[in-house]
């Protein structure tokens, strides 16, 4: 948290509203897309789940989530940081392959 709460808006100075409860609002963001819930589904010790969906959306249209990720992955000894298939989803269609692979090999004309 003290990597990136330089960057979050709420600070004293920043414009607008100051805000003190960044870490639980960042958990409850983690919670919801953890677990795949909808935001309604929110526990309320997050805080009402409009309130945080509002919050969530507006940090993503600022670019502060990006700015958070590329933060904490430009720290190579991060020992929280992992990545793996179970938290990369997929659509459901993307496991069919009815028309079968669609790769094309440099060199070679195009049939049809």
């Amino acid at each position: 948290m003290a990597k990136i709460a330089p960057l979050l808006p709420g600070k004293a100075g920043d414009p607008g509203r100051t805000d003190s409860d960044n870490r639980l609002f960042i958990n409850g963001c983690l919670w919801v897309l953890r677990s795949g819930a909808h935001w309604r589904d929110l526990p309320e010790r997050y805080g009402k789940w409009k309130t945080v969906h509002k919050r969530f959306s507006r940090w993503c249209h600022a670019g502060i989530w990006e700015q958070v990720f590329e933060t904490l992955t430009a720290d190579r000894d991060n020992q929280y940081l992992m990545i793996d298939s179970t938290i990369v989803r997929a659509h459901q269609q993307a496991a069919s392959g009815k028309e079968g692979p669609k790769i094309r090999r440099w060199g070679v004309p195009e049939a049809g």
